[in-house]
C-alpha cells in the first residue's frame, strides 16, 4: 500500500468515526431529553452525557438495546418512572424497533406509537393508563408483532386498526375497562390473547374461538364458543306488540324509541313486515317489495327526550316526535338494518334510516365521521340531513327520492312504477353515478373506498332520472365482520386474493355496476348475504365477458340499436369491463374511468365507423 493509499484510508476510517460519534451523541441527546421528561427520570444514573449509549452491539446505558452502535430498544422495566411518554422525542430515534415500560406508573394519552411505524414490540402492562385507545391509534404499523397493554385502566373499544395488522403475533389487553364487541382481526397468526377482565361483551369472533376460556373469562356479556352458548336478545329500545291478527317485528323509527304499534282492524291487510330474500325468489320479487313500501303505521306513544343532530342551520328542524307523529311506510329491511319513509308535512318527505352494525367506533369518532358526510354537496349524491346515535343503533336522515331505485327499474316487475330505462337515460344515469363517485374520492382522500357498497340499490333516481349515490362512506363506521360479508368492496378480486381493499376498489364496483346497466343481468350477491354471493358474482362476470362483445349482450330492452349508437353502447360496455381488471395494478383509478365515461355520447357522428376507444384485450374472469 503507498503512502497516498494509506492516508486515504486513514482518513475515511476518521470520517466514519467521526460519523458514528455524532449519531451517538445525538441518540444520547434524545435520550437525556426523554429522561428530562419522565417522572423520577433520575434513577437512570447510568445515562449521563459522558458515556455514549452504544459500543457496537453492547449497550452502555442501562435498559438500552443495541444494534449496530444503533439504539434498537429501550426497557425501563419496574423502575419507578411515571408521567407520559413522548414520542416526539422517541421519534429521533429510527431504528427504534421494541418499547417497554411494564410495571411503572406511566398515564394520560395513549403514546402515538403510529408516528415509529417500524416498531415491532410495545410493552406497556402494568401501568395507570386509563383513557380510550384512539381507533387509528395504530393505523400504518404493519411490522407490530407484540402489544403488551395488561394492567392498566384502558376504557373504551378495542381500536379497529389493530385489526388490520398482518404480522400481529401477541395481543394481551387483559384486566382493563374495554368494552363493546371483540372486532374481527385480519390476521391469522395471532398465536398469543387475552381479554379477559373486561366489559367485552357479544359473539367471540371465529378466529379466535380456538385459544381456551380463560382467554375471555371476566366478561359477562361475552358468548359463544369456547365460553357459554349466546342467546338470541331484542334490543332494548325496541318493543315488539303481539297484535291479535299479527305478528309485527316492527324495527324503531328512531333506535332510542319506545314504540309501541297498535293495529285496527285493517291492519292485517295493510301491514306486512319487510321482505327476506326466499331461495327461488326472482329478483323482481325482492325489489318490488323492498323499494315499494310495505304499508302504513301511526306511532301512538313516544319519547321526545331524544335529539337528532343536524348538519345544516339553513333547514327546517324537526325532533323525535314529529317522526313518530308522521305516518310512516317501511320502505324495506336489508342486511344493516330497515328503511321508513315518513311525511312530515305534505311538503316535507323524508327517509329514516336504522343501521344495527356501526358499534366499532365511540361516539366522538362517528360523530366527527358523519359530520364530514354531512358536508358533502352534490346534484349526484342523497344529501344527509341529520342523525342520532345510539351505542347499539344508529339513524341517518335524508331526502326522500320519488322515482325509487336504479335496482327497481332494472330487475323490477313491469308496472307503474317500473319504466324501461332506454340508452339515453342509462347512459345519463352511468354518468351522474361517475361523478358522484369522484366527488366522494375527491371530498374524502382518507377513505380507501370512499362508497364502499356501490350497487344498483344504492343508486336512487329523480323524477328526471338523474342518479343519486347513497349509502356511501360507511366502511370506516361498520362493524368489519359484517362489512367484510355483505358490503361489496369486500367482494372485490384484491380482497380475495390479498385480504384488503384498495383506492381501486370502488372503481371495480363501478365496472360491475356499468355491467349490470348494459347487460340487465342481475348480480345477486349485491343484493343478499348468502354463503355463495363470491360464486354467483363470478358467474355473472363470467357471463357477461365469456367473449368479445356483440349487441347480442347488451339489454334489449334499452331498443333502438342502429350503427349510430351501438358502438357507443359497446365501448361504454367495455369501459366497464376495463374497470372490472382482477390485478388492481392495471385496473385503472377514478378519474381514468370517469374521464373515459364523459367521452361516450349517445350516437356516433354520421361519418364515424362502429368502433370501440382503445379496447383492451378482452378479460377473462376465472373463478377460484
Amino acid at each position: 500500500m503507498t503512502v497516498a493509499h494509506a492516508y486515504a484510508h486513514l482518513f475515511h476510517v476518521l470520517i466514519y468515526i467521526s460519523i458514528l460519534r455524532h449519531v451517538n451523541s445525538s441518540e444520547s441527546d434524545t435520550l437525556l431529553e426523554f429522561k428530562n421528561s419522565v417522572t423520577n427520570g433520575n434513577k437512570l444514573t447510568t445515562w449521563n452525557p459522558s458515556t455514549i449509549p452504544c459500543n457496537g452491539n453492547k449497550p452502555n446505558w442501562e435498559g438500552i438495546l443495541c444494534t449496530n452502535d444503533a439504539i434498537s430498544g429501550i426497557r425501563l422495566e419496574g423502575k419507578g418512572l411515571g408521567g407520559i411518554i413522548d414520542m416526539n422525542i422517541l421519534t429521533k430515534l429510527p431504528s427504534l424497533i421494541t418499547i417497554s415500560f411494564q410495571n411503572n406508573s406511566f398515564e394520560g394519552e395513549f403514546p402515538e406509537f403510529k408516528k415509529l411505524r417500524g416498531l415491532r414490540s410495545i410493552f406497556l402492562t402494568g401501568n395507570k393508563f386509563s383513557r380510550e385507545v384512539p381507533s387509528n391509534a395504530f393505523e400504518g404499523m404493519r411490522r407490530l408483532k407484540k402489544l403488551y397493554l395488561a394492567d392498566n385502566h384502558f376504557k373504551g373499544r378495542i381500536p379497529f386498526s389493530l385489526t388490520t395488522l398482518p404480522r400481529l403475533r401477541d395481543l394481551m389487553l387483559q384486566n382493563n375497562q374495554f368494552e363493546g364487541a371483540i372486532p374481527v382481526f385480519v390476521s391469522d397468526k395471532l398465536m398469543i390473547v387475552n381479554f379477559a377482565n373486561n366489559h367485552l361483551r357479544g359473539t367471540i369472533p371465529k378466529r379466535l374461538q380456538k385459544f381456551p376460556a380463560s382467554q375471555f373469562s371476566g366478561n359477562s356479556e361475552l358468548c359463544g364458543p369456547p365460553l357459554k352458548k349466546c342467546t338470541a336478545e331484542i334490543p332494548t329500545s325496541t318493543i315488539i306488540l303481539i297484535a291479535s291478527v299479527v305478528v309485527a317485528a316492527l324495527a324503531a323509527i328512531t333506535a332510542a324509541f319506545l314504540i309501541l304499534r297498535h293495529f285496527g282492524p285493517s291492519a292485517k291487510d295493510s301491514f306486512q313486515v319487510p321482505p327476506t330474500y326466499v331461495k327461488g325468489a326472482t329478483p323482481s320479487d325482492h325489489h318490488d317489495k323492498m323499494e315499494q313500501g310495505c304499508g302504513k303505521t301511526a306511532a301512538k306513544k313516544i319519547d321526545s327526550s331524544h335529539k337528532l343532530t343536524f348538519f345544516r342551520n339553513d333547514i327546517e328542524k324537526f325532533d323525535l316526535a314529529d317522526l313518530l307523529k308522521a305516518s310512516a311506510e317501511i320502505l324495506g329491511g336489508g342486511v344493516f338494518g330497515s328503511s321508513y319513509k315518513a311525511a312530515l308535512t305534505r311538503e316535507k318527505v323524508i327517509v329514516v334510516k336504522r343501521f344495527k352494525h356501526m358499534n366499532n367506533v365511540t361516539n366522538d369518532e362517528f360523530v366527527k365521521h358523519m359530520r364530514r358526510l354531512g358536508k358533502l354537496n352534490h346534484p349526484n349524491l342523497v344529501p344527509l340531513i341529520a342523525f342520532y346515535y345510539q351505542e347499539e343503533e344508529k339513524l341517518f336522515v335524508a331526502n326522500y327520492v320519488q322515482n325509487f331505485s336504479l335496482a327497481v327499474h332494472l330487475h323490477g316487475r313491469r308496472s307503474n312504477v317500473r319504466q324501461t330505462l332506454d340508452w339515453p337515460t342509462r347512459l345519463k344515469i352511468v354518468k351522474g353515478i361517475a361523478r358522484g363517485l369522484l366527488h366522494l374520492y375527491n371530498e374524502l382522500p382518507s377513505l380507501i373506498a370512499p362508497h364502499g357498497h356501490l350497487k344498483s340499490s344504492n343508486v336512487l333516481l329523480n323524477p328526471e332520472f338523474d342518479s343519486l349515490l347513497t349509502d356511501y362512506g360507511l366502511v370506516p363506521i361498520t362493524n368489519q365482520e359484517q362489512a367484510r360479508d355483505v358490503m361489496i368492496s369486500f367482494k372485490s378480486p384484491e380482497y380475495k386474493q390479498h385480504g384488503r381493499i384498495t383506492k381501486k376498489t370502488d372503481v371495480w364496483s363501478l365496472g360491475v355496476l356499468i355491467l349490470e346497466i348494459m347487460t340487465g343481468k342481475f348480480p345477486a350477491n349485491s343484493f343478499q348475504q348468502s354463503k355463495g354471493g363470491d360464486t354467483e358474482l363470478a358467474t355473472f362476470m363470467d357471463s357477461v365477458m365469456k367473449e368479445e362483445p356483440t349487441s347480442d349482450v347488451l339489454d334489449k330492452e334499452m331498443g333502438g340499436f342502429d350503427k349510430r349508437n351501438e358502438g357507443q353502447m359497446l365501448t361504454l360496455l367495455n369501459i366497464g369491463l376495463n374497470c372490472c381488471e382482477p390485478n388492481v395494478e392495471k385496473r385503472w383509478d377514478i378519474k381514468e374511468a370517469v374521464n373515459r365515461i364523459e367521452e361516450v355520447r349517445e350516437k356516433n357522428d354520421e361519418d364515424d365507423n362502429i368502433k370501440h376507444s382503445k379496447r383492451r384485450p378482452w378479460l377473462s374472469f376465472k373463478k377460484n
